[in-house]
């Protein structure tokens, strides 16, 4: 994620949640308990995908604009 927040700073929004932080928590019920777990979200806040465990940085290059 480093990698890709770090090539598209005005097009990607990386949001790190602390699964253990009652926010966290409070996410994980919403979203899903495994960790990792990637959602990405359109400008509008609608879910485009997720995925759990190991995120393919190619997939996430396509879905930005």
């Amino acid at each position: 994620m480093d990698g890709l927040e770090a090539d598209f700073p005005t097009h990607l929004k990386v949001v790190r949640v602390d699964v253990q932080s009652a926010f966290g928590r409070e996410l994980a019920r919403e979203y899903g308990t495994f960790t990792p777990t990637f959602v990405f979200f359109d400008v509008e806040g609608e879910e485009l995908w997720r995925v759990v465990g190991s995120l393919d940085a190619e997939k996430v290059r396509q879905s930005i604009p």
